[in-house]
């Protein structure tokens, strides 16, 4: 029902910045919570962002202050502007959504293929 496609990882040195995009096709975009999440090698699924609108956003607090979720509704796009980078941000980052909220406990219906960041020392 909803496709999701991210882009613009890569490799940053530590205290630079990435911006992440995912484009989304389907059914009722603006009826879909859309978020980010990312998994290290030998970790877990870890979530990162989750927004609705702009006055309903949330973080992991890990990145508060340094990352920020928003959305182009007439794009079908969500964004993560990730600041201030760390070795630690080092993982495969997955875009989400889903018609219901979802976070650190309740995973999403769907899911990108995910976009590989990497921060150097």
């Amino acid at each position: 029902q909803v496709q999701l496609v991210e882009s613009g990882g890569g490799l940053v040195q530590a205290g630079g910045s990435l911006r992440l995009s995912c484009a989304a096709s389907g059914r009722a975009f603006s009826g879909y919570y859309m978020g980010w999440f990312r998994q290290a090698p030998g970790k877990e699924r870890e979530f990162v962002a989750r927004i609705w609108s702009i006055g309903d956003t949330q973080y992991t607090d890990s990145v508060k202050g340094r990352f920020a979720i928003s959305r182009d509704s007439a794009k079908n796009t969500v964004y993560l502007q990730m600041n201030s980078l760390k070795p630690e941000d080092s993982a495969v980052y997955y875009c989400a959504a889903d018609t219901i909220p979802f976070g650190s406990r309740r995973k999403p219906d769907y899911w990108g293929q995910g976009t590989q960041v990497t921060v150097s020392s």
